[in-house]
């Protein structure tokens, strides 16, 4: 008998390792499939329709409802249905912004307030509501006389801006600001002495 006529029989092993190939491969286009699918699949969360200041109380007609693919992500979010009475921003919400859970905070736990401040020389282009201040100002050694500027408020948030208008107008606007508690002493204590004040914007949010 020759060895041509001899068929040598597959080896068992071989076959094992066939099919944990195809498994391998039809479970990696499955994994694929997965996380492609649910990359587009999207889910309802709540955005700011306008800028939100720490310390405002959100409202309905602050929300908007808009569909976005998160994945894991979604849970950071808040979903329509979620927002608890009474709840506030815990800092800034910029127009559009996804409302994530820790902007937002209880009333009792923001030690925060509002307090207006009159600025005579000006205000700067990029000082508009939610924009990140600080609060300068130069004491007032007598009457006209006024000290080297310094720092005051190292984070304040605006939250309104008014300019004068009219004939009668000086230049002079008033800013409101939303600032700690701890600071509105010292700041209340610059109005009364006649400080010159103002209102630089840092650029942080």
């Amino acid at each position: 008998m020759t060895s041509a006529a001899v068929a040598r029989p597959r080896a068992f092993w071989a076959d094992i390792r066939f099919l944990l190939g195809v498994v391998l491969v039809i479970a990696s286009i499955v994994g694929v499939w997965l996380v492609v699918d649910a990359a587009r699949q999207t889910v309802p969360v709540l955005a700011a329709a306008r800028t939100i200041v720490p310390g405002e109380t959100l409202r309905a007609d602050d929300l908007r409802v808009v569909d976005v693919a998160l994945g894991s992500q979604a849970g950071a979010y808040l979903a329509p249905g979620t927002l608890a009475p009474g709840a506030v921003a815990a800092r800034t919400i910029g127009d559009g912004e996804l409302v994530p859970h820790a902007s937002v905070a209880d009333p009792d736990d923001l030690a925060v307030t509002t307090v207006v401040v009159s600025v005579t020389q000006g205000l700067p282009a990029a000082l508009a509501e939610g924009a990140a201040v600080e609060v300068w100002h130069a004491p007032q050694s007598e009457s006209g006389v006024f000290d080297e500027p310094r720092v005051l408020v190292g984070a304040a948030t605006v939250r309104a801006v008014h300019e004068s208008e009219g004939v009668m107008a000086t230049g002079s606007a008033t800013v409101e600001l939303v600032l700690d508690r701890d600071d509105v002493a010292a700041v209340l204590g610059a109005i009364a002495r006649g400080d010159a004040i103002s209102v630089v914007p840092t650029g942080a949010l």
